[in-house]
């Protein structure tokens, strides 16, 4: 089975172990074998407000397995980032929740919320109750030569009402009034993945996750090997069309696929590719698959990817069992 190639399943949350409050169907229960296959689990969020045991709770509720121990946040992640750069007793100026405070207090580093305290750094994570004042402080402090650490730049958050502002937007505007640019802790970047993995002991991790430009786009370039589950964000035709530096290892239909063997693929090198008994194979402009299951795409996925190696792009038009290109 796949999962015999890893000691460390890295997993996203959202998307991956559940959809806002609602589980991902099967994951539980995926999620739950790892321990007896001796594999290692840990999460991997962006979240920088909720502390581990929080977000612990969360998973267990689900009926899946997890512990303070093995959730790696963002906020953790930026205050080990500032330990490892600043001196013990160095003022940070917090811009952010108060869990993102008691985790650089954590570390033996001061928090601070007046740039006239002269703080060594700021760190920015996010927090629905920020402020203009607070990022105006934010700005002063790095104009002044603190140094910079963000715990994650995703542009937009999920919420109840809808789609809203999220970290990435606050550090945009703290950039334009500085034009300096932060070392980020979180995913995309590799920092937070390394970090887990080490706290793991894992020497081969698999990171899972729904969304290329942060879980994928972060395993890759942390070096790791990474799956791509189609429970949650992005879809077989996002996928296809994928940066080359956001392509998955491996496609998932759902984290079950990780107790199935994964096929081997045979490819020739020409217009076709086959991948367990179904095939893809271009058609002048358009790309034809034999059947809508996740082996069709595999081979689609790995026929495509050959053929654009450098570049993302779009097939013209996808035939999918024979049905009209669309």
């Amino acid at each position: 089975m796949l999962l015999d190639r890893f000691d460390a399943l890295l997993a996203d949350l959202d998307g991956v172990v559940y959809a806002g409050e609602e589980p991902i169907d099967g994951a539980a229960d995926a999620l739950g074998r790892l321990e007896e296959e001796g594999v290692s689990l840990g999460y991997i969020t962006n979240n920088a407000s909720r502390s581990p045991t929080a977000v612990a709770d969360h998973i267990r509720r689900l009926g899946a397995p997890a512990s303070a121990e093995s959730v790696f946040g963002s906020a953790d992640a930026a205050a080990e980032l500032l330990a490892d750069r600043l001196e013990a007793g160095a003022k940070v100026l917090i811009t952010g929740s108060e869990y993102l405070r008691s985790c650089v207090e954590d570390r033996g580093l001061v928090p601070v919320s007046d740039h006239r305290e002269r703080p060594d750094a700021v760190v920015q994570g996010f927090d629905p109750t920020l402020g203009w004042a607070d990022l105006a402080e934010a700005s002063y402090a790095i104009n002044a030569g603190a140094d910079w650490v963000a715990t994650n730049t995703d542009f937009t958050i999920p919420r109840a009402e809808g789609i809203a502002p999220g970290n990435g937007a606050l550090v945009n505007a703290v950039a334009f009034a500085t034009g300096a640019t932060p070392a980020v802790a979180g995913k995309p970047e590799p920092y937070l993945f390394h970090h887990a993995a080490g706290r793991l002991g894992a020497e081969r991790p698999l990171v899972v996750g729904d969304r290329l430009d942060t879980d994928i786009l972060g395993g890759n370039r942390a070096g790791f090997a990474t799956a791509a589950v189609l429970t949650g964000i992005d879809t077989v035709r996002t996928i296809l069309a994928a940066e080359p530096d956001q392509r998955p290892d491996y496609l998932l239909a759902t984290l079950g696929d990780l107790y199935r063997p994964y096929p081997s693929r045979d490819d020739d090198g020409g217009e076709a590719v086959s991948c367990g008994d179904e095939r893809a194979e271009l058609d002048g402009a358009t790309l034809s698959l034999s059947s809508d299951s996740v082996d069709a795409w595999r081979a689609a996925c790995a026929l495509w990817w050959r053929l654009h190696p450098e570049a993302a792009a779009a097939p013209e038009a996808i035939r999918v069992d024979g049905e009209d290109p669309r």
